[in-house]
């Protein structure tokens, strides 16, 4: 039987860290979760199983002949590299797309399409096999790298975050196949931010804390120490008060006798395929909005609109802040107005800049710093930094960061300057229990303390703040997506 053994493991991470795993036996055909706050060293552990750290001291022995390992990291590489490869908005009017399609993807290393068309329609994305990989929506993609993975058969599977960025059917569907892959003999290693998301089928839960594997176990065992810590977290955030913004005398105020937002039969496609259809929608002052939906429905697509990045939304009956778009307003009056998160702001973020700098970037809605930055500025960030608990790595190199501090540090980029519109697009993927919990709170807090308006985008219906109330529903219909919207109750 075949099986990975860790004996007084130390791992090297840098000149000054290193991942330290005592003792750790996984058996062929178990299933493992391993849980732990951002920065505890997760994705080095599911490295370090695949034996892709240097061993500094112990012993580290494994049978098992096909480890595969896939990752957050490796879908951003992947995503990058299909749109570094051939630039569309280039292209020549007679020039082709040579973008990869999702079925050249999954077989880049082992060539067999009766296999990629089993896994395909294990997945759900057969009718996605001829689409070019670059076009695909992110819960696609993760099917996509999911897919290439299972090909060659791997008998231990390492998942680094396999459910972020996957709506509730897909995780569903996914946890699912691998049950079926466990009850088939696989040997699978998760690691997961989400204790919620462990799946029912696994044994055994490890939790990791500063880069030390520090609890493993019966899952049961383990999971009820974990939600004590969690209890005990939620407590202290009873008082939580967020900094002020730079000039609490100067806060620009929206009227409040109008809609932030009215869009009229909203249509957006591209090559003659809808992405919107006839939306009409209208966010009114007071009202803070979630949008619900399945991956690839559109729901970037809308938020991309009010946020003026998308060149359709000059083509479209479109108000944004009492402004009719096209009617002489610069892209800058519209963000002054608008704080916003999300997984291709985060991907797009990619200067060289420390961890402070990306947070004071939210006072001039630039990626990177380009303009004297006032006392008043860097106190108020330094403040920041210290409810998010950063402050003794303010000077780091944000892509020193691991993920989800790295999505921490955008999310208080968005709120340095209590905007009067928050949008929040997948803001809490990559993100623990516990700062997950943080970030609805610090949400919530900004709501109260000031006018700020909400338009919060999650696949986890459970993820949406208090504030919430109303949801945007797109609900597939046929072949498009029907809207549906509801007034919801808000929590007191």
């Amino acid at each position: 039987m075949s099986s990975l053994q860790i004996s007084q493991g130390s791992f090297r991470l840098s000149d000054t860290r290193t991942l330290t795993l005592d003792q750790l036996h996984i058996k062929s055909g178990e299933s493992w979760a391993f849980v732990g706050a951002n920065g505890s060293g997760k994705s080095a552990l599911a490295r370090a199983l695949a034996n892709e750290l240097t061993l500094l001291k112990g012993q580290r022995h494994s049978d098992f002949s096909n480890t595969v390992r896939i990752s957050f990291e490796q879908l951003q590489k992947l995503v990058c590299d299909e749109w570094q490869r051939n630039n569309t908005d280039m292209l020549s009017p007679d020039e082709d797309d040579t973008g990869r399609t999702t079925a050249e993807i999954i077989q880049e290393e082992i060539n067999d399409a009766a296999r990629c068309e089993q896994l395909a329609a294990q997945f759900g994305i057969t009718a996605l096999l001829s689409r070019r990989f670059k076009y695909l929506s992110t819960g696609e993609t993760r099917k996509t790298l999911l897919c290439r993975a299972l090909m060659p058969q791997p008998d231990l599977l390492i998942l680094d975050e396999p459910f972020d960025g996957l709506d509730v059917n897909s995780r569903a569907q996914l946890a699912a196949m691998l049950a079926e892959l466990s009850q088939f003999g696989y040997t699978l290693v998760m690691v997961l931010n989400r204790f919620d998301e462990i799946p029912e089928f696994v044994q055994r839960v490890g939790v990791l804390a500063d880069c030390i594997l520090t609890n493993q176990g019966p899952r049961e065992q383990v999971m009820a120490d974990a939600l004590v810590a969690q209890l005990a977290h939620s407590e202290n955030l009873a008082g939580l008060m967020l900094p002020e913004t730079e000039d609490p005398a100067q806060v620009t105020h929206l009227p409040t006798d109008r809609p932030l937002i009215v869009l009229r039969d909203g249509v957006v496609s591209y090559n003659d395929r809808p992405i919107l259809h006839r939306l009409s929608w209208q966010v009114n002052p007071g009202e803070h909005w979630q949008i619900v939906g399945p991956n690839g429905a559109g729901k970037s697509t809308l938020l991309s609109l009010v946020t003026g990045d998308h060149p359709q939304g000059y083509s479209n009956d479109l108000t944004l802040f009492g402004r009719r778009r096209g009617s002489g307003e610069t892209i800058w009056d519209i963000k002054r107005h608008i704080g916003y998160v999300s997984s291709s702001l985060h991907l797009d973020y990619r200067v060289s800049a420390s961890l402070r700098n990306v947070i004071l970037s939210g006072f001039f809605d630039s990626i990177g710093i380009y303009q004297a930055v006032s006392d008043r500025q860097q106190q108020l960030t330094s403040q920041w930094l210290a409810l998010l608990g950063l402050n003794t790595q303010a000077d780091a190199p944000f892509h020193s960061l691991s993920w989800g501090q790295q999505r921490l540090a955008l999310i208080a980029r968005a709120l340095v300057k209590h905007p009067a519109l928050l949008i929040l697009d997948e803001p809490l993927q990559g993100l623990d229990p516990i700062n997950r919990q943080l970030v609805r709170r610090f949400v919530d807090v900004l709501i109260q303390q000031g006018s700020t308006q909400l338009l919060f985008v999650s696949h986890h219906a459970e993820d949406a703040p208090l504030c919430i109330t109303h949801r945007l529903t797109f609900v597939p219909e046929e072949d498009g997506y029907r809207y549906q919207q509801d007034i919801l109750t808000v929590a007191p």
